[in-house]
């Protein structure tokens, strides 16, 4: 216990003394960490130019690279700008993020079931995370510690500044219900790969994608309204905050065909926001990890 304490009190030293550096020279130094990443583990660069290359066939090697090192970028500012989020204020918020959408979130809670948000590893989703409760409500959200204990004390510190409801995945389902039942907001990222046991398979890319089956459960479960949400970087260093239309849910009588059904529908929303600004997804991920003819355990 008291090792966790000290842990803690650690972390926040450390997020306060880093966050005393400017944030021009945090992202000239973290940019430029991730870059050298791009270069010395040939592994990951692999798997990103690879990813790219299957994504967009149409594109030639150089702007396949030029995007890749784009992604690395955009991994380089997140890193920077998460030292500002336990200290951002309404005034600066004001100035670096505009909301879109809010009638949507608005029309979802005349329903009274709460609502549902989903969106993607895209652009600063961290500051999406961190500022969202600013505007909707705390967020209920699914946490996985990260395994070393000081940089999960540290992130864990970031996430839960504003307010967030962090849970752990092993008892995260009651948690999220109970929030929904009380007119809360839960979010999920829905753009990992999944063990095969834990998803369903849908397009992505042109892909085959094992996807977390969770929100379209949840959404059959609760019929709380569910809302794609995502944060996009502008060539000014300032972000909009994109709060989409309620997605339909396809009801039937097989409920293992709604439940693909409805996954890729959100599927399909988030790879048409990737499309759009490809650098700022997260390639280096290995999406497409689990495959078909993996035998379930």
């Amino acid at each position: 216990m008291q090792k966790t304490k000290d842990r803690e009190i650690l972390a926040k030293k450390i997020v306060r003394g880093v966050n005393r550096i400017p944030l021009s020279w945090r992202r000239i130094f973290f940019v430029g960490l991730w870059y050298a990443f791009y270069y010395v583990s040939r592994r990951h660069r692999f798997i990103t130019l690879y990813n790219l290359t299957r994504a967009f066939p149409d594109k030639s090697i150089n702007e396949v690279k030029k995007i890749a090192k784009g992604v690395y970028r955009n991994l380089g500012i997140v890193t920077a700008e998460m030292f500002d989020l336990p200290y951002l204020t309404e005034k600066q918020l004001k100035h670096l993020i505009t909301v879109e959408g809010m009638e949507n979130i608005d029309q979802a809670r005349v329903k009274q079931k709460g609502f549902l948000l989903f969106g993607a590893h895209f652009s600063n989703w961290e500051l999406m995370a961190h500022c969202a409760p600013r505007f909707l409500g705390p967020l209920t959200a699914v946490y996985r510690p990260l395994d070393h204990p000081l940089l999960d004390s540290i992130v864990r510190y970031i996430r839960s500044g504003s307010g967030n409801i962090l849970v752990p995945k092993q008892r995260a389902m009651i948690q999220m219900f109970r929030s929904l039942g009380q007119g809360g907001a839960v979010a999920l990222f829905i753009d990992q790969n999944m063990a095969l046991k834990d998803g369903v398979f849908v397009e992505f890319f042109g892909r085959s994608a094992c996807t977390t089956d969770g929100l379209a459960l949840m959404a059959f479960r609760s019929e709380a309204p569910v809302l794609p949400c995502f944060i996009v970087r502008q060539d000014d260093g300032s972000y909009r905050l994109i709060i989409g239309e309620e997605v339909e849910i396809i009801r039937t009588d097989d409920m293992d065909r709604d439940v693909k059904v409805n996954t890729q529908r959100f599927t399909t929303i988030i790879e048409n926001m990737i499309r759009q600004y490809p650098d700022q997804w997260l390639w280096i991920h290995q999406r497409w990890k689990t495959v078909l003819n993996q035998i379930r355990e």
